[in-house]
């Protein structure tokens, strides 16, 4: 009997929970994506999903000088950047959702306030900031002002989040509401019998799941595809040549975007795949299913929580 691949872990920028062999590769999987395009008003990923762009213009309500406002915004801009968020400093255009930069006297402090705004002018959410001493703020010069901006870009990111989930709670099309339609293509690239067996097993592991495996790619959320890579590798010091094996399982959305890939990797005795892959195909299938509902699960947004105190559009 071929022993299963052992886990493994590995990520390209950090460490993800385990998931027993998996390298999972893709940013967009721990990182929200309250902006991403998610297709049409059908695509049912995000029926209420926000919009590319969110402008960032100069505080009028600032309490700084021109020029210390105007540095503030691009501060804040940058600080959005980072977080993933399109933020561009610019006055509001047509069609931009917009974020309303203040400040307001609090006592001997001055409180940065954050307020996202629709394309329409409606308030969705507000976000305060730490306070700042006023005689600190009166003087406000690049160091200050990047330190308020990074205090504020992940409170305003998972405002923008939470905005996006309580509006596809709302959605009765939206994930949140109801199973995602998943095409898989199958497996390609394995010796042996490994094709057929890894996808009959992917495809038995991921029916236990709520989302919905389906024959075809119409109307599909996402569609999973799996290839195999079989390497040579060194003899080794027993003088037994080894083999490298990379299985990765593509998550695409349905405009063909990347969701998300997991990649299985293991060393083995050279060509001990070549026939039967056996319980292999069962073990590396049924981590890659799970994987797969991770990615479906973070990329939509629909475990994301909405947002308590937001707005109603």
């Amino acid at each position: 009997m071929t022993r299963p691949l052992p886990a493994r872990l590995l990520s390209h920028s950090h460490k993800l929970p385990l998931l027993g062999t998996l390298l999972l590769l893709a940013g967009c999987l721990d990182v929200p994506h309250p902006f991403a395009s998610r297709g049409g008003p059908n695509a049912g990923l995000a029926h209420h999903a926000l919009p590319a762009r969110l402008d960032v213009p100069t505080p009028m309500a600032s309490l700084l000088p021109e020029a210390s406002a105007r540095l503030w915004a691009k501060s804040t801009t940058t600080a959005l950047l980072e977080q993933t968020i399109p933020a561009i400093a610019q006055p509001t255009r047509p069609g931009d959702w917009w974020l309303d930069m203040r400040a307001e006297q609090h006592g001997a402090s001055v409180v940065p306030l954050y307020r996202i705004m629709t394309p329409q002018n409606t308030l969705r959410a507000t976000q305060q900031g730490q306070p700042i001493p006023t005689a600190r703020w009166a003087v406000a010069d690049a160091s200050l002002l990047a330190m308020v901006a990074q205090d504020a870009a992940p409170r305003i990111a998972a405002a923008l989040t939470g905005i996006q989930a309580a509006d596809m709670e709302k959605d009765p099309k939206s994930l949140k509401n109801r199973p995602a339609r998943v095409y898989f293509t199958g497996v390609r690239g394995a010796p042996g019998d490994g094709d057929i067996a890894l996808a009959r097993a992917f495809a038995a592991a991921f029916r236990d799941s709520a989302d919905t495996l389906q024959n075809s790619p119409d109307q599909a959320d996402f569609t999973i595809t799996a290839t195999v890579r079989l390497t040579n590798g060194p003899v080794g010091t027993t003088g037994h040549p080894q083999q490298h094996v990379e299985i990765v399982w593509s998550v695409h959305d349905k405009t063909g975007k990347e969701a998300g890939a997991a990649t299985q990797l293991h060393d083995i005795p050279a060509h001990s795949l070549d026939g039967y892959w056996g319980d292999v195909a069962t073990a590396a299938a049924q981590e890659a299913a799970a994987a797969a509902r991770q990615i479906i699960d973070r990329y939509s947004g629909r475990t994301n929580t909405p947002l308590a105190n937001a707005h109603t559009p």
